[in-house]
């Protein structure tokens, strides 16, 4: 979690430092729609590693943006959700996609 020494001044540059990677960008995506399991947001992110995955996952945890569940099963069953924080971003991923549309519709009609 960045302390309050690590945070940038700017507002824009604290948001990018939280989420500003492309694979945080994708799993939250991911997140926004449902809660995924990492072997599934491992196989529909093509091309991230377990590693980055991984430290991503944990990193968003630890910055209040991701919840991890661990169901008492065997085997265990562990779900990663958007906290009530993460969710609270849902109108910046709205922009972005509306932003995309609006992008490749006008590179389309070049």
């Amino acid at each position: 979690m960045l302390t309050k020494e690590e945070m940038p001044v700017c507002p824009v540059a604290t948001t990018v430092q939280l989420i500003g990677s492309k694979w945080k960008l994708l799993i939250m995506r991911n997140l926004m729609e449902r809660p995924w399991r990492f072997n599934e947001l491992k196989r529909d992110l093509e091309g991230v590693s377990q590693k980055v995955l991984t430290d991503s996952l944990r990193a968003m945890e630890a910055d209040g943006l991701v919840t991890r569940t661990v169901y008492p099963e065997v085997p265990p069953r562990v779900e990663y959700a958007l906290s009530d924080l993460g969710k609270s971003m849902r109108p910046i991923f709205d922009s972005l996609e509306t932003w995309g549309r609006q992008y490749k519709a006008m590179r389309a009609a070049e």
